[in-house]
């Protein structure tokens, strides 16, 4: 797989700034001088398979690669990374087109179930015509045992050096990804809290990253999108620092994934596998 970056000349006045972020003045309503803030930069993303339109995605405009193939992954569309062949991103300004090259197995099925999807930062399941589609027959996981206490220790302190824009502008989500040792390896972040996980999945796949043993952080509610898609990756254990819903916490169940919510003011609560269930 091959990722080909082609941006216009016009778009290099354009581009965001380093971070995928902006400074703009905003003024007090009691009349103080004005100051100076950064913002989060986003733009739409339309991605078309094998010459067909798919989804028009609101993202941030960084490691737009690993977005690809995560979003390609964790949706569904193909089954494994070897089903996408090549890809190509291109545009200006706040406009992005990404052609992406599957197999005739995955074209063929994407357009038996084809749907329009408008994506935005606040519903992964926009434009599903179907509740086949949004609840659908997924592998369950062999089962993995849950990581140790110690390595959520101080966990919300230390993903911090993974979030950059988030610690330059705010208003992003962050995924990280454990080793079985313990240790951080790497952060996506995204205005999307589901793209900020397609991202962290496309970078595991794109460097070669291997997920036994290893932890996947989301920083945002844990809703049930960010289970199918850690399910389609094969990722066998997902923290949130936001509180799972309860859809997503049956189906944590019933597909063997570690399920562990660290609130920020205890310990880890453990929703998945049930506790009455642990030896």
């Amino acid at each position: 797989m091959h990722a080909k970056r082609t941006i216009s000349t016009a778009s290099a006045l354009e581009a965001p700034a380093p971070g995928a972020s902006q400074a703009y003045q905003y003024a007090g309503l009691d009349g103080s001088p004005t100051a100076e803030a950064v913002l989060a930069e986003e733009v739409a993303l339309a991605i078309a398979y094998n010459g067909i339109s798919q989804a028009v995605m609101l993202v941030s405009p960084t490691d737009l690669e690993d977005f690809v193939v995560g979003f390609s992954l964790g949706s569904g569309i193909v089954a494994s990374a070897d089903e996408i062949y090549d890809f190509t991103l291109s545009g200006c300004g706040s406009s992005m087109q990404a052609e992406v090259e599957i197999a005739s197995r995955a074209f063929w099925a994407l357009k038996e179930h084809r749907r329009q999807l408008t994506g935005t930062t606040g519903c992964g399941l926009c434009g599903v015509e179907a509740v086949e589609q949004a609840l659908p027959e997924l592998a369950v996981l062999p089962g993995a045992p849950l990581p140790p206490a110690a390595w959520l220790d101080g966990l919300r302190q230390r993903i911090g050096a993974f979030q950059p824009l988030g610690q330059h502008s705010g208003a992003v989500h962050a995924a990280l990804f454990m080793n079985d040792q313990g240790e951080l390896l790497l952060g996506r972040e995204d205005i999307g809290r589901h793209n900020a996980l397609d991202k962290l999945i496309g970078a595991l796949v794109r460097q070669n990253i291997a997920l036994d043993g290893g932890v996947a952080v989301v920083t945002s509610r844990c809703s049930l999108e960010l289970i199918q898609k850690a399910l389609r990756a094969g990722l066998q254990t997902l923290v949130s620092l936001s509180s799972p819903t309860v859809l997503a916490l049956q189906w944590a169940r019933s597909h063997n994934l570690n399920l562990i919510h660290l609130p920020q003011h205890s310990a880890p609560r453990v929703y998945s596998p049930a506790m009455e269930n642990r030896p």
